[in-house]
């Protein structure tokens, strides 16, 4: 993702998150960091969704997965979270760390798909609606 995607970002955050969701502001930021990774899907040109991630001292933190409505169950969310993980992997990650809405069960079903599993919960974590957030991990397995 580059500087010239941040604003169908933000505008997608919006969509999926209503005022809780990143701003143009916040991915400008976001992209220029060293340990930060974001990857943007297009389909047919249009800005389809996006995930990024921070690495930091071996973990990986996801901070961010959407897909516009337009495209959701399309496989857009696997594909990205595929590439995003790929690259953390690349780049020394050995764990992958999100968080998500505990009523959101098609996210938590994908992220179990990838080899999440749930270690936590945040009770009263997202407002608007309230609901709780489910810590979720994938860890390498050593060899």
């Amino acid at each position: 993702m580059g500087f010239k995607d941040c604003g169908a970002a933000a505008a997608l955050e919006k969509e999926a998150f209503g005022e809780n969701g990143w701003s143009r502001k916040d991915f400008e930021d976001s992209i220029k960091l060293d340990y930060a990774y974001y990857f943007c899907a297009k389909v047919n040109g249009e800005f389809a969704g996006l995930a990024g991630a921070r690495l930091i001292a071996g973990d990986a933190f996801i901070s961010n997965v959407s897909v516009s409505n337009k495209f959701r169950r399309r496989g857009v969310a696997g594909e990205l979270m595929r590439e995003l993980m790929s690259e953390l992997e690349k780049k020394g990650a050995s764990a992958c760390t999100l968080e998500v809405r505990s009523k959101n069960t098609a996210a938590i079903g994908l992220y179990k798909k990838l080899g999440f599993s749930s270690e936590g919960l945040r009770r009263g974590f997202y407002s608007e609606p309230y609901d709780d957030a489910v810590i979720m991990w994938k860890r390498r397995t050593q060899d």
